[in-house]
């Protein structure tokens, strides 16, 4: 069970460079927020343990790494009783291009942030999405470049 913190400013300064910076040593990491190892280790595990920090994660080089397309798939479901949305959320769970899937409100029921190695694998992918069972549509629209790319809470870092 996660516990609940009231977050001060330490907190979220610490919040805030590990967002920035998630392979900060804790020595590192105590003398940008102004507190000595002991006490910072003490906060980020607290706040881990509340769930305020999920995961550490190293952001990696998608092209330089083989996977030069991004691709974003619209789908629309032909059903969306909660057997056939669990059959989908299972589906997409086993496609290792889907790196973000979303659920939407509006015309399509999920949006899927997709990478492949090339457009033959694209396209192959997509030729997967529209077999699967309950799909209705598939919309997709090519990644032409990244504009903006930032973590998902916007802390200030003061």
């Amino acid at each position: 069970m996660q516990r609940t913190l009231t977050l001060d400013a330490i907190d979220w300064k610490i919040l805030g460079e590990l967002q920035a910076d998630g392979a900060l040593t804790n020595v590192e990491l105590a003398r940008r927020v102004g507190l000595t190892p002991p006490p910072c280790l003490r906060r980020v595990h607290a706040l881990r343990e509340a769930g305020y920090i999920q995961a550490y994660r190293a952001i990696l080089d998608a092209p330089r790494l083989g996977y030069s397309v991004v691709c974003f798939a619209f789908v629309h479901l032909a059903s969306q009783a909660e057997s056939d949305l669990a059959a989908f959320h299972a589906k997409v769970s086993g496609w290792k291009s889907v790196r973000e899937c979303w659920t939407l409100s509006g015309d399509f029921d999920f949006l899927m942030k997709c990478v492949t190695e090339d457009l033959p694998s694209l396209q192959a992918f997509i030729s997967d999405i529209t077999a699967t069972p309950n799909v209705r549509n598939v919309r997709t629209a090519l990644a032409l470049g990244k504009v903006k790319d930032e973590g998902m809470v916007p802390i200030s870092r003061g």
